[in-house]
């Protein structure tokens, strides 16, 4: 409730509000009211509205969508347990040994629901679909299927992806940096297909990781379900307060 004579000031108070809101009753990626909805609700001017609404979206609880509103950034849920963005990579480099990256499967494709979901789009969006092994010295350590908003990165080739790290592409060729990551690991047997591209025995034992990826605008910008060869790779991850 907004308390009008209070010294505390009104937009600071809607912030709290909303953040009430949205921890508690409300999910990621769910959509916001608009801001004259706001207004009539809690009976405070637009300019109020907006400057919580600004203050939200730069602690990471809201993202916008331009001529869509305004969401619940996936990104709020476990920010205090953040570490250091992910790259198989520079991992690998770090490691002494050579990565590599075979681009198996590139193409355009409509997002199905429950990715689109994940990532915060309209189901239908496009998306680029990538399939792709993840390599250490010859030997295959993961295998990846990756989604990236089409309109966040036009012109996307299967070429470029083939000698050029995603990451560097986002950050040297876009402009677009990865700011915050939440992942899911779970304990996992491959399948047929997972088995062929990372050269285990069918049942093999793996590590499956989900991951999805923020800009600085707490938009998604990539999806990625991973398969990593328990044999041969270890995920390490320190947590710190």
């Amino acid at each position: 409730m907004i308390h009008k004579n209070s010294a505390t000031p009104l937009y600071t108070q809607l912030v709290e509000i909303l953040i009430n809101d949205i921890t508690k009753k409300m999910q990621s990626n769910d959509k916001m009211m608009s801001e004259r909805e706001i207004c009539q609700l809690y009976d405070v001017s637009r300019t109020t509205v907006r400057l919580a609404l600004a203050e939200l979206e730069n602690s990471g609880y809201i993202y916008k969508r331009h001529g869509r509103g305004t969401f619940v950034s996936g990104a709020l849920k476990e920010r205090k347990n953040l570490m250091d963005n992910y790259s198989f990579t520079d991992h690998m480099r770090q490691l002494g040994k050579e990565p590599k990256t075979i681009v198996v499967t590139f193409e355009i494709d409509a997002v199905n629901p429950m990715v689109a979901k994940q990532m915060g789009l309209k189901e239908g969006e496009e998306v680029y679909r990538l399939e792709r092994i993840r390599l250490a010295d010859s030997e295959p350590m993961m295998f990846e299927i990756s989604y990236i908003p089409v309109y966040l990165f036009e012109n996307l080739t299967k070429e470029r992806l083939s000698f050029k790290p995603l990451y560097e592409i986002f950050r040297e060729d876009y402009n677009q940096t990865v700011k915050i990551a939440d992942e899911e690991f779970s304990a996992s047997l491959v399948n047929d297909e997972e088995a062929e591209m990372l050269e285990v025995d069918f049942f093999a034992s793996c590590l499956r990781i989900q991951r999805t990826s923020y800009n600085k605008q707490n938009v998604v910008i990539e999806y990625t379900s991973s398969v990593a060869r328990s044999d041969q790779f270890v995920y390490k991850v320190r947590h710190s307060k």
